[in-house]
């Protein structure tokens, strides 16, 4: 059919079941399907939350008509077979981070409020995966009423259940199922991400300093290594009506001959750490200017702040650049004294102009200079499909066919479902150039939500995008 008919056939899906897609997106969201380790059991690994949401959307998908699988709670499918067995993959995730404090409405119910769906899972990702579900229902129902032919592919729609917590429901399906030829994630934005930069954690440790030989008492930042931190504090032996305030930092008194000192710096996402401003590197600037260290304390923390104050990684000698992703990023995500030792978390967003072993033997290499010591605690290698590939173009042309743009794909330092496929991208549904009203929230923030015009735009290129993939060579 020509591309005329098949737009005012995707508008009249949608005008037909637009009601019908939010309730399924409610039936979803109204299931609490953060992990619980210690209520995990057989058939629910990841608790019982994951497991229910798991089910649920297995239940949409088979009363659409599609076969279902359940993989032993870790992950689900459902099949849309296709004239051969190749694949061609989509995944979203049922499983949430917790609603946490803040929210203004009910976070585990849908509210409709001035064409804006709020809820937690609305954006992320209960709500763009139950559009990519229905355009594969399209799809279906188009060839079951003869007005379109087979597929040529099968194509696979895959529940993650633990993509919030680690992606154990991907690892068990690899280890029990071949990948799909090619897939993409309704998990990141528009118009299309062809490349995540590598992934690397480290953890920098000074040499042990005994407490005698230490004027900092306490050192203390951050909540997660993967992201900027924007409070630190630390407790120095120092008479606190000595010290003067910062702009950031306030000095107090913690007991004779103790001061307090509390740094307010601004959080940031590790991938894009120029909109953050890191406490702990206030902190650390302040103990060098102050003199609040000994011998020991000072080598350790120059180094620490030459790796803090250079997030393209200048300062410890790792910078690097490359066409697809772009410089290097690296921040300090958070700190504390451990046995005696500063220890210092690193994450670091690399592209393929730099290895991860030439970031360890760098740090290393540093760490070893001051007697302490550097270890890499986590690796994943950079993800790349060619931008130019008839896959990325092949989502990127949907895109810019139901928008009307002239949009350019894109890489990212983050880290999607994508990355875990031979064969992968992040398509949608965010785009951060359109700002919501104040009272809506962003993704793993209260009161989540996300524009109701955002996620039929999605489901139309997604329409557009199984149409366009199934004329490609898969095989």
């Amino acid at each position: 059919m020509d591309q005329t008919e098949l737009t005012n056939k995707i508008d009249a899906y949608l005008e037909k079941n637009w009601d019908a897609m939010v309730d399924d997106i409610a039936t979803l969201v109204r299931i609490p399907s953060f992990q619980e380790d210690d209520k995990k059991a057989d058939g629910a690994p990841f608790g019982p939350g994951p497991k229910k949401a798991l089910e649920a959307a297995l239940e949409l998908a088979g009363g659409m008509g599609f076969k279902t699988h359940d993989a032993e709670g870790y992950i689900g499918f459902a099949d849309f077979p296709g004239a051969s067995e190749t694949q061609l993959g989509i995944i979203g995730h049922m499983d949430v981070v917790p609603a946490g404090p803040g929210w203004t409405f009910e976070p585990y119910e849908v509210t409709r409020k001035d064409g804006y769906l709020v809820g937690r899972g609305t954006l992320d990702d209960k709500g763009p995966s139950v559009m990519a579900l229905h355009a594969m229902k399209f799809w279906k129902d188009l060839q079951d009423e003869g007005e379109a032919p087979q597929f040529p592919y099968t194509v696979r729609f895959l529940f993650g259940a633990n993509e919030e917590s680690g992606m154990a429901d991907v690892a068990y399906y690899h280890l029990h199922y071949d990948d799909p030829a090619f897939l993409f994630t309704p998990d990141a934005e528009f118009p299309v991400c062809y490349g995540e930069k590598g992934g690397y954690d480290g953890m920098l440790m000074s040499k042990p300093i005994e407490p005698c030989a230490r004027v900092v008492v306490e050192f203390e930042g951050g909540a997660a290594t993967n992201a900027v931190p924007g409070l630190a504090h630390a407790i120095v032996n120092a008479d606190a009506h000595e010290l003067k305030n910062t702009d950031r930092i306030v000095v107090t008194e913690a007991g004779p001959g103790r001061a307090r000192l509390e740094a307010t710096g601004k959080g940031a996402h590790a991938s894009m750490p120029d909109d953050g401003v890191n406490a702990i590197g206030l902190i650390v600037d302040y103990l060098l200017e102050n003199g609040l260290c000994g011998a020991d304390e000072r080598a350790f923390l120059e180094l620490d702040q030459k790796l803090l104050n250079h997030t393209d990684g200048s300062g410890v000698g790792i910078k690097s650049s490359d066409e697809y992703f772009g410089p290097l990023t690296v921040i300090g995500g958070t700190i504390a004294l451990k046995d005696d030792r500063f220890v210092q978390t690193v994450d670091s967003r690399f592209p393929t102009s730099i290895t991860a072993d030439e970031i360890t033997e760098r740090l290393r290499q540093l760490a070893e200079e001051i007697g302490g010591s550097f270890e890499n605690t986590l690796l994943m290698e950079p993800f790349l499909v060619k931008p130019d590939s008839p896959v990325i173009q092949a989502l990127l042309n949907a895109y810019n066919e139901a928008t009307g743009e002239d949009a350019k794909p894109f890489t990212m330092g983050g880290g999607t479902y994508a990355r875990e496929f031979k064969s992968g991208a992040s398509f949608g549904p965010e785009k951060p150039w359109e700002k919501n009203p104040d009272w809506v929230g962003t993704m793993h923030g209260p009161d989540e939500g996300v524009s109701e015009e955002l996620l039929k735009q999605s489901f139309k290129i997604y329409a557009l995008t199984l149409d366009k993939l199934m004329q490609l060579d898969l095989k």
